[in-house]
């Protein structure tokens, strides 16, 4: 679990007037709540927020807010951005309690080689990249590593072949596919390129039997 610290400050004034004069002074309007907080505005400093969310996973960090003298232990549930800048328009903290079991999205890590491609030519094929699960905030995985080396084609890793840290519960259907050892692309087109084929060849033949049974039905001279 990686820990960072932010700076806020509290805010009074509240509303989409105030929030643009925030972002004009290259400020962030954020809140935190927490079921056993009020929920309260702040600002934050928008160039420090961007230069660590741009080293860290905002999904997996723990972030201390000091505000005025004070620390909460939060995870950022949303971030609000412009629709083609970079800019942060809004950001949500939630402040963690001791003891208070968290859902998070953890990142899936493909670690090794699959033998099917390899040794056969296959294609490795990631198909869900993050899992959500339930966590004591103080035990959450940065990442979770999947093991695909011994994987040949036409095999697969499902939730429930996951190895898991201790006190991590996944949310998701066990059943769901991760990742798949596809066959390499060339087999996978030769059965429509012979079917084709096999087409054009018949076809004269139907040509010709009609040929045949006009010439039957004329009249003969």
């Amino acid at each position: 679990m990686a820990t960072e610290v932010l700076i806020a400050h509290p805010r009074a004034e509240t509303g989409k007037g105030a929030a643009r004069k925030l972002r004009a002074a290259k400020q962030v309007p954020g809140v935190v709540y927490g079921h056993k907080r009020e929920p309260q505005s702040l600002a934050l400093d928008a160039r420090d927020l961007q230069k660590m969310l741009d080293r860290v996973s905002a999904d997996t960090t723990v972030f201390e807010l000091r505000i005025d003298g004070g620390t909460a232990r939060t995870l950022i549930r949303d971030i609000q951005r412009h629709p083609f800048k970079r800019e942060i328009l809004h950001i949500d903290f939630q402040e963690l309690v001791a003891g208070e079991l968290v859902t998070v999205d953890i990142p899936l890590v493909l670690v090794g080689t699959p033998m099917g491609v390899r040794l056969s030519g296959g294609m490795l094929d990631q198909v869900l990249r993050t899992i959500s699960v339930e966590v004591d905030p103080g035990n959450i995985p940065n990442h979770i590593d999947v093991d695909v080396t011994n994987l040949d084609l036409h095999e697969s890793i499902h939730v429930r072949d996951l190895k898991l840290p201790v006190g991590v519960e996944v949310l998701e259907n066990e059943g769901e596919t991760i990742c798949v050892v596809a066959p390499p692309r060339a087999e996978v087109e030769v059965a429509p390129a012979a079917a084709e084929g096999e087409e054009a060849a018949a076809e004269p033949e139907v040509i010709r039997a009609k040929k045949e049974e006009e010439d039957a039905e004329a009249p003969k001279k």
